[in-house]
């Protein structure tokens, strides 16, 4: 399959979403939503990695599947108010080189 850029991963989440006449939801739905997708994630990570596996009658589903969920919910999110995530990253990623610059102990070389 194709790499996609976070663009084309907008158009296609819009594309699919236009074709409905309810298109995206409120913002508070929508957050509620991430929120609601976010702890299905903390579920799964909790049963592969933390101290509480799942009961042999919950169904089991992968973090892949959770993160693509949640991914999902936070594209439909940032289209719905017009966002576009490459400038939010790139504006993070800004904040992130500048702010932190020395926060971290740099591996040898990356100095």
């Amino acid at each position: 399959m194709a790499e996609k850029t976070i663009k084309q991963l907008q158009q296609e989440v819009d594309a699919y979403i236009s074709q409905f006449k309810e298109g995206y939801f409120s913002p508070l739905a929508m957050l509620a939503r991430l929120t609601e997708e976010l702890g299905e994630l903390a579920r799964e990570v909790n049963h592969y990695y933390g101290e509480k596996p799942k009961k042999k009658t919950e169904k089991e589903k992968t973090i892949e599947e959770e993160l693509g969920d949640l991914l999902f919910v936070l594209i439909c999110f940032a289209n719905s108010l017009h966002i576009d995530l490459q400038e939010a990253h790139d504006f993070v990623m800004e904040k992130f080189r500048t702010r932190d610059e020395h926060r971290w102990t740099r591996k040898d070389g990356n100095e």
